[in-house]
């Protein structure tokens, strides 16, 4: 709290700097440039071969010029510059740039390394020159390094070679997964990436002892522009000698020591140990834990060899958990089991964390507009019945002033929302079969919620009751699913208005504030790939939803009378089944979400996302249940609108309507460029483009239906800029967003510039926590 107590005061202090910073920027680029000195303005490199990496050219580049914000503003430079020559370490140069002055020595640095990395990708004849272009009265210059990759080297053959009788027939097994083939570059990257692909092969099949450094290569380079490699995989003889072959040892794990209180602090005697082949297990006092526990997360034991696969396995199973404040694997040659077997034994060294813990959170809150505060208690059990179960319980309660159905303001705090929550996790699959055989990658979490929310409105009171029953696991590194085989949410207005009701034009809206069952089996697929080296990444989330269809199947088998009621849609009498005294809900729903971030250089990133999905409502409610439907606008969204304040279509709410459009379709995008200012200050860029639509043709609210003919010319387009307060442990954020496209105005004129003259209703702040995406 502390930090957004300093928050305003930082942006205060920002905004001057970045407007000073901008207008002197251009005069004193050069202030602190050293006469005689020159600025290095600018870098390029020009290649005659797109399939050269640009990104990993740079970074063989010993001197880069000043940081510039969207490739055009030396906004930190501005910053350094504005600084006096009479502090040597003021405040300015601190969360500025210096200069970055021309250095002749480095671009000779530059070009050898340049030449170095041509080489390696298998470019010996690259030709790489640099020029210089000065501006004498501007004491600045630019750089640019020409690249003639030549005619590269290329594998004409790849063979493998060992004297290891043993390993042989597994190399050769492996080849389809091998990174360099014939007809490959002489890629020495590539190469090394082989080494380690084949190293790690080998140790997943056995070879505990085996490291890449017993694999070399020989290179034979008499064809032209073409090599035979050859992959030698040297025997287990350190001394080398060629008139013997010692074969490398396969192992196999045959004890295992766990240690369920293990503290690198303190002397291991005196404990207690429990002996349950291939178990010794460590403890103090009372076992903490199951011994089946430990068997269930134990993935070493899932081949007859040692696996590195394996471990690994075994490491995430730990770790998953989150019983353990450390989790350290190590392993002891105990002995021979024959002459080219060895035996390992494994031990286990874990450091539980405390198995009681609590924590309480007060926070601002801000919903188009309506300020409020909000308050969380969790309490957190561990091993709760020594098997590495987790409950948790957490109590809120909200206070907010909202605005009323009349569009007044309060003074006061008029809304309030109460709730508990309860969840067990337990680390095992729960289920009517036995699923290990498909959880092969890590183990699953089964996990029941229970909770109840309580919300009082000036206009009605609303009371959500949920229950969840599922399963979370991971398929791979990058792959997470959750199984929802229960999700229940029964929603009830105890008290509603007659002039709130009356006061939402659009029936369709209206037939939303019912009490409904929701009785779903749901599916949710994350995949999350980043890469290391250059940073980039995508995100990648598809879910699905099925409500109410075995509801209705069993409500029509056992021949259940329907209730009928009028339809305010329709008026017509319309019959339909109920359960518990409720009618259920009855829907399919799919969405997915992709995401991709771009590292630009190593300050900057740009970041796309795309969002589409669709519900379909129809049987026993042929209407999207409210808290299932999709909406547009606010933070996370299309930010030059309020949230629920577009569409859907073109639809235009009445003036100073309650902000409440949702409906059932949905298709968004967002591009944001992010850069750093000052510290924790970062920036942003972004424009947002999509609506939401109707499928329902029950829906009377004009052109909200969805139209394969004419939705993508109902598309909202919003831009605008914003300012990200990174505290490492939360992020703040503020956004402004302004409106560039308006699909409710009149066709031909939905553009705002130079249609409109803009004013505040073209504009839209919001506050946030963490990234919209």
């Amino acid at each position: 709290m502390r930090a957004i107590g300093h928050l305003f005061s930082k942006t205060c202090i920002l905004l001057p700097v970045v407007a000073a910073a901008l207008f002197l920027y251009g005069c004193s680029a050069t202030k602190y440039v050293p006469q005689g000195e020159f600025l290095l303005n600018r870098v390029e490199i020009k290649t005659d071969n797109k399939k050269l990496s640009r990104d990993e050219l740079h970074t063989q580049i010993a001197q880069e010029s000043n940081f510039k914000i969207l490739g055009l503003w030396k906004f930190h430079l501005g910053l350094y510059n504005l600084s006096s020559r009479k502090h040597e370490n003021g405040w300015l140069k601190r969360i500025g740039e210096a200069p970055v002055v021309y250095n002749p020595a480095l671009t000779a640095q530059s070009l050898q390394q340049l030449s170095v990395y041509m080489q390696n990708k298998g470019y010996y004849s690259a030709a790489i020159a640099d020029t210089l272009e000065y501006h004498p009265k501007r004491r600045k210059v630019n750089m640019t390094f020409y690249i003639k990759s030549g005619t590269p080297y290329h594998i004409r053959n790849f063979y493998y070679q060992t004297q290891d009788d043993g390993i042989r027939p597994l190399v050769l097994r492996d080849t389809v997964r091998q990174k360099v083939r014939s007809g490959s570059l002489f890629d020495v990257d590539m190469l090394d990436a082989e080494r380690d692909r084949v190293a790690t092969m080998l140790k997943n099949r056995g070879y505990y002892m085996f490291s890449k450094d017993y694999i070399q290569y020989l290179a034979d380079t008499l064809y032209p522009r073409q090599a035979d490699i050859t992959m030698v995989i040297a025997d287990a003889d350190p001394s080398g000698r060629v008139d013997t072959v010692v074969p490398h040892k396969r192992f196999i794990v045959r004890d295992y020591t766990v240690n369920t209180n293990f503290s690198p602090m303190r002397l291991q005697n005196n404990r207690d140990t429990l002996h349950l082949p291939p178990y010794s297990i460590i403890y103090d006092g009372k076992l903490r834990y199951k011994p089946q526990l430990i068997d269930n997360l134990n993935r070493i034991r899932d081949g007859r060899y040692y696996s590195l696969r394996n471990v690994e396995k075994t490491y995430r199973s730990l770790n998953q958990i989150k019983q353990f404040h450390l989790v350290n694997l190590n392993f002891t040659n105990v002995g021979q089991e024959a002459d080219s077997v060895g035996t390992l034994a494994c031990n286990f060294q874990l450091t539980p964390l405390k198995r009681s813990e609590f924590s309480f959170a007060i926070e601002g809150t801000n919903s188009s507009g309506n300020l409020g505060i909000a308050g969380n208690y969790n309490h957190q059990w561990l091993n709760l019945f020594r098997g590495a179960e987790i409950l948790n319980i957490r109590l809120k309660g909200a206070f907010e002033r909202q605005q009323t159905m009349v569009n007044e303001r309060s003074l006061n705090f008029n809304t309030q929302e109460f709730g508990i929550e309860s969840s067990l996790k337990l680390p095992k699959f729960i289920g009517p079969f036995n699923g290990s055989r498909m959880f092969n990658f890590q183990v699953p979490q089964t996990y029941i919620l229970v909770g109840y929310n309580f919300q009082a409105r000036p206009d009605y009171t609303r009371t959500i009751t949920t229950f969840q029953y599922g399963y979370q696991w991971k398929s791979s590194l990058y792959r997470n699913h959750t199984l929802n085989v229960l999700d229940v949410n029964y929603v009830r207005l105890p008290t509603i208005t007659a002039n709130f009701l009356n006061s939402i034009n659009d029936l369709y809206i209206r037939s939303s504030y019912t009490d409904h069952l929701i009785t779903a089996l749901n599916y949710t697929q994350v995949n999350n790939r980043s890469n290391p080296r250059t940073g980039n990444y995508r995100y990648f989330k598809w879910a699905f939803e099925s409500a109410g269809n075995v509801l209705a199947a069993v409500s029509a088998l056992s021949g259940q009378h329907k209730t009928y009621a009028l339809d305010t849609l329709t008026q017509r009498n319309t019959g339909y089944y109920e359960a518990f005294g409720t009618r259920f809900a009855q829907y399919l729903k799919a969405d997915f979400e992709y995401r991709y971030g771009y590292r630009l250089d190593q300050h900057t990133q740009l970041v796309s996302r795309i969002f589409a999905g669709v519900g379909l409502p129809y049987g026993n409610f042929d209407i999207m249940p409210f808290e299932r439907k999709y909406f547009s606008g606010g933070a996370n969204g299309i930010r030059a609108w309020q949230v629920r304040t577009l569409g859907p279509g073109t639809y235009r709410a009445p003036e100073n309507a309650y902000p409440n459009q949702s409906a059932d379709i949905k298709i968004e995008g967002n591009i944001e460029y992010r850069f750093p200012l000052i510290s924790p200050a970062e920036g942003a860029f972004f424009i947002d483009a999509g609506n939401i639509w109707a499928i329902n043709r029950k829906d009377n609210r004009e052109g909200a239906l969805f139209r394969f003919d004419s939705f993508y010319r109902q598309f909202a387009i919003g831009t605008g800029a914003g300012l990200r307060f990174n505290f490492s442990y939360f992020i703040f954020r503020l956004d402004l967003g302004m409106k560039l496209r308006d699909p409710s105005l009149e066709p031909g004129k939905r553009f705002i510039i130079g249609n409109y003259p803009l004013s505040s209703r073209h504009f839209n702040l919001s506050f946030a926590i963490d990234y919209p995406f």
